[in-house]
């Protein structure tokens, strides 16, 4: 398998405090950057929503849950969040250590910091800006276990430079797939006014450095996905349920006992 030069994951965590999907290898979670939440999840037909709100930042919240390595291919709205191609999972990624808790905060810009990602529209999203909307609202991330080590004892091989694992970095993407029918683009297109993106937003502090890594297969071991969009969209394809109303009783048309209903004690008559 391709050895390659890769990202160590960035803003490690101590732990991680819950998770949207559950993966053998990783588990990911959203966490909403401006609240401090972790978004809940829905699952409607096999797939997990979660419900982003405008202008709010984000990461993607990665948990390392086996004793070794792995290579993850962060894809945002179908564009790779460490080199802004169109993501394939050939492509680099950030490695997790054991046990490692990263969150993935935004678009790579340097070695040390990020773009933020947050929740906009379609038009204003970086991969709308960048002429790519197509497969806004949806987060990947492909992962792939350490090749191992060969058995029998060889040379130490020299860390890559940097100008070796950007060359990396650049290898070209995979060829896209057939554009989709004209009713499908038509289709997308009507909504895109309505959907959420992802936007690239200020400068914050992300440092990390390259690092070797030899992928154990050509294929990732396992994908994880995320769709998002805002709450009004979602209600209205009914991926999550509408608010229950609030029953307040009606002595005349409910009859029904209520155990509060409130005021203070009167005095009783005669």
């Amino acid at each position: 398998m391709k050895k390659l030069a890769a990202l160590l994951a960035a803003l490690p965590l101590a732990g991680c405090i819950g998770v949207a999907d559950a993966g053998a290898l990783v588990d990911l979670s959203i966490i909403d950057r401006s609240t401090g939440q972790q978004l809940q999840f829905h699952r409607h037909h096999g797939r997990l929503y979660v419900v982003g709100t405008p202008g709010n930042r984000y990461a993607v919240r990665l948990r390392n849950k086996s004793a070794g390595r792995v290579l993850t291919v962060v894809s945002v709205d179908g564009v790779n969040a460490l080199n802004g191609q169109t993501a394939a999972t050939a492509q680099s990624g950030y490695v997790l250590s054991a046990w490692q808790s990263a969150e993935i905060a935004g678009w790579r810009k340097s070695m040390d910091e990020v773009a933020a990602f947050y929740f906009t529209s379609v038009a204003d999203s970086y991969a709308g800006r960048s002429d790519r909307p197509q497969n806004v609202g949806v987060i990947g991330i492909a992962v792939y276990r350490e090749a191992l080590p060969p058995p029998v004892p060889s040379a130490a091989v020299e860390s890559p430079s940097r100008d070796s694992a950007n060359a990396d970095e650049r290898q070209p993407a995979r060829p896209a797939a057939k554009a989709a029918a004209p009713a499908r683009d038509q289709a997308l297109s009507e909504r895109a006014d309505s959907r959420l993106g992802t936007g690239h937003g200020e400068r914050i502090d992300a440092p990390t450095r390259y690092t070797a890594f030899r992928r154990a297969s050509d294929s990732p071991s396992e994908v994880l996905t995320i769709y998002y969009d805002s709450r009004r969209n979602l209600l209205a394809q009914g991926i999550i349920p509408p608010p229950k109303p609030r029953w307040t009783p009606d002595p005349v048309r409910d009859p029904v006992p209520y155990p509060f209903p409130g005021g203070f004690t009167p005095d009783p008559r005669g």
